[in-house]
């Protein structure tokens, strides 16, 4: 797609949440649009109008891919939930899309044939997905960082195979996507920060942070570039100024972070043909004690103005997924109505 495109939707002040969550479960009978394309496709077209975005985003699950790995071993159920390799598999096994993959593909197909929607596709990052393999991800990254090799410890060889086993199901749901009509993809590596990585470690050498995150990524750009997508690169997690700027050179059509970034300064660290993207603290958004309409308000005028200010494209968005929250749905809703609202 035309990257200008992205451009000028930050320039017309464009603000959207990704909401496709919170308009679900406004709908009875959600497991079965969940594993149906067309009504589900119906839903991310109702959450593009009721928020008046030409994107149409899927819902942020990233719980996708996992669940095709262990399916693949021979894994599921209850015991998936909590389920963690010990060791790397023994043999690689075929990984095949599950039910609830193939119904987004198809709900992807329904944007692209029946709307005039831009069809966005949905993914976890290699590395956030890693981390949800094993028990314990921070020490083996600990002691790659500290020269170790999967020679030498068994931890750092487990880490490895993962991410390995997770960059190819990624891939292949990836392109999958892709042949279902996506023209643009979020990959979501919320991971990707400062409590998996060192910062000590990291002000010395970011050599393990570009082997366990930043390699997979690019092949990632790489798939989505031979394909015609354009990547939406989403981390909600605590960066530190080294990791945006590592992030900025995936090219990304869009960068989306977290409410713990301030935007207006790390604009100085992503070029302006990226669109920064958020970063209202959305998780929040249930509770009036912890953030209410006024200061949704404010914090949408403060971002909007200095954004503004230094000149950086800008859409004005959620953290993360909006997600629903039984109970205080009318709650959330206010708010992402507020700052809709708040020319």
């Amino acid at each position: 797609m035309d990257r200008d495109i992205y451009l000028k939707w930050a320039a017309s002040d464009l603000r959207m949440p990704i909401g496709t969550h919170l308009v679900l479960h406004g709908h009875k009978e959600t497991t079965d649009i969940l594993n149906d394309g067309g009504r589900l496709g119906a839903v991310v077209e109702e959450t593009a109008h009721r928020f008046h975005t030409p994107l149409a985003v899927p819902l942020m699950d990233l719980t996708l891919e996992k669940a095709a790995l262990l399916t693949a071993y021979g894994i599921g159920g209850t015991e998936a939930e909590s389920f963690h390799f010990q060791a790397p598999p023994p043999e690689e096994k075929s990984v095949a899309l599950t039910p609830r993959m193939k119904a987004t593909c198809e709900g992807l197909r329904y944007i692209a044939r029946e709307t005039a929607l831009v069809p966005v596709g949905m993914s976890i990052g290699p590395f956030s997905l890693t981390t949800k393999l094993v028990s314990d991800p921070i020490t083996p990254v600990f002691l790659a960082g500290t020269g170790a090799t999967a020679s030498e410890e068994p931890e750092v060889r487990l880490l490895e195979a993962m991410l390995a086993l997770s960059t190819g199901i990624i891939l292949q749901y990836l392109k999958a996507q892709a042949a279902a009509g996506a023209k643009a993809i979020i990959v979501c590596e919320p991971a990707a920060n400062k409590v998996y990585f060192s910062p000590n470690q990291l002000a010395r050498s970011y050599d393990v942070f570009d082997r366990f995150v930043m390699e997979p990524n690019r092949r990632i750009k790489q798939l989505l570039a031979a394909d015609g997508v354009d990547l939406i690169f989403h981390d909600c997690g605590e960066l530190v100024d080294g990791m945006l700027s590592r992030f900025s050179t995936l090219d990304p059509a869009i960068l989306s972070l977290g409410s713990s970034r301030k935007l207006w300064e790390d604009a100085a660290l992503v070029p302006k043909s990226t669109v920064l993207y958020g970063n209202l603290p959305t998780k929040k958004f249930y509770s009036d004690a912890l953030i209410d309409v006024a200061e949704v308000r404010r914090l949408s005028r403060e971002l909007t103005e200095r954004m503004r200010a230094v000149g950086h494209p800008f859409i004005l968005g959620s953290e993360c997924d909006v997600l629903s929250v039984p109970g205080h749905e009318r709650t959330i809703g206010e708010k992402v109505d507020a700052f809709l609202e708040d020319q």
